[in-house]
């Protein structure tokens, strides 16, 4: 049944679109960000299809919230549970949401090949770049790994952005080939090891001296954000956007212009609350934010298998934790 997809508005026929024809290289677009980075949960009607209606109402709303770029089809999106048609409706239908409003950028994996047909995917769908995801299963070693990341980025014209994390964590060295490989512009990291991230900036910086970006790709990234920036991460990814834009437009501006009374009522308040929550169940970081769009009012659907949902009691606790955040917002805003 997954491979029906949902089409009561006009979307992605298989000609290409372009999202931003005009528009500077994505790495100038990402570099400064306006607000927080958006990856969009993918809605499901109750027939276990993907629902492009709601699915464009939520990149929409994420948009006109205020987010920087769309990450669609990643992590948060579900990318190992949709089909490549899934895939391609949906990237497309956020292409056309965000009429080059801001950037597209979609997920690529598994093996070389099918990475390669994924970008290809989503370059026909209008993307403007790329965010490589671990390759399948495998632990392979450097030399295996720079050869993938190469591959694909030989394979596209789209830009690249590096997924570290589980079966794909990099050395410096390995990260300093990338930075000098036509096509990788950045690396996200979801693997959390400040060492290791400070010794490939250091290596980076020393041996390419350039413009290559990182990410805090951590789970609910804002957690861990201070600890990134001191070592030179400015960009983070945004979970919490999904359900809760205002909370994490408040985190991203009080970051940005220094306000720390604000990032530590926020921290304490909302930010770590939900992370132990979000550490009570595995595959939290993908359903317990879908859960959280539920609770906003939009209608996504559950999480595929193999992931689970989260149990009454913890929609419970979800939703308290989601109220008082935005009683934190109302507390600064009547000081």
């Amino acid at each position: 049944m997954w491979t029906l997809v949902r089409r009561t508005h006009a979307s992605f026929q298989g000609e290409p679109v372009t999202s931003a024809p005009l528009a500077a290289p994505l790495s100038a677009r990402l570099r400064v960000p306006s607000g927080p980075l958006f990856f969009p949960v993918t809605a499901y009607g109750p027939d276990g299809s993907v629902d492009l209606d709601v699915f464009r109402a939520h990149v929409r709303r994420g948009v006109e919230a205020g987010a920087a770029a769309v990450f669609a089809c990643c992590g948060t999106g579900e990318f190992h549970a949709l089909t490549p048609e899934e895939f391609q409706a949906c990237v497309g239908a956020a292409v056309e949401e965000t009429g080059g409003r801001v950037p597209v950028v979609a997920g690529a994996g598994y093996g070389t090949a099918l990475a390669e047909r994924y970008a290809r995917l989503a370059r026909d769908a209008g993307a403007d770049g790329l965010l490589a995801m671990p390759p399948y299963l495998v632990v392979a070693a450097q030399e295996g790994l720079l050869r993938h990341y190469r591959e694909l980025a030989a394979a596209t014209a789209l830009p690249v952005i590096v997924y570290q994390r589980d079966n794909a964590v990099l050395t410096p060295g390995t990260v300093v080939e990338l930075a000098r490989t036509e096509g990788i512009i950045g690396l996200k990291d979801g693997l959390g090891d400040l060492d290791l991230m400070q010794r490939i900036v250091s290596a980076v910086r020393t041996e390419v001296p350039g413009d290559f970006l990182y990410f805090n790709g951590l789970p609910t990234a804002e957690q861990t954000q201070l600890a990134y920036r001191a070592i030179g991460v400015a960009l983070y990814s945004s979970a919490v956007f999904c359900f809760a834009p205002e909370i994490a437009l408040a985190f991203h501006r009080a970051l940005t212009t220094g306000d720390e009374t604000t990032v530590h009522r926020l921290l304490d308040g909302f930010y770590r609350p939900f992370v132990e929550l979000r550490a009570q169940g595995r595959g939290y970081a993908v359903s317990l934010v879908k859960a959280g769009v539920r609770l906003r009012g939009l209608d996504v659907g559950e999480v595929r298998p193999p992931l689970h949902e989260p149990g009454e009691d913890h929609l419970k606790q979800l939703a308290q934790v989601i109220e008082r955040g935005y009683a934190l917002l109302e507390e600064e805003k009547n000081k």
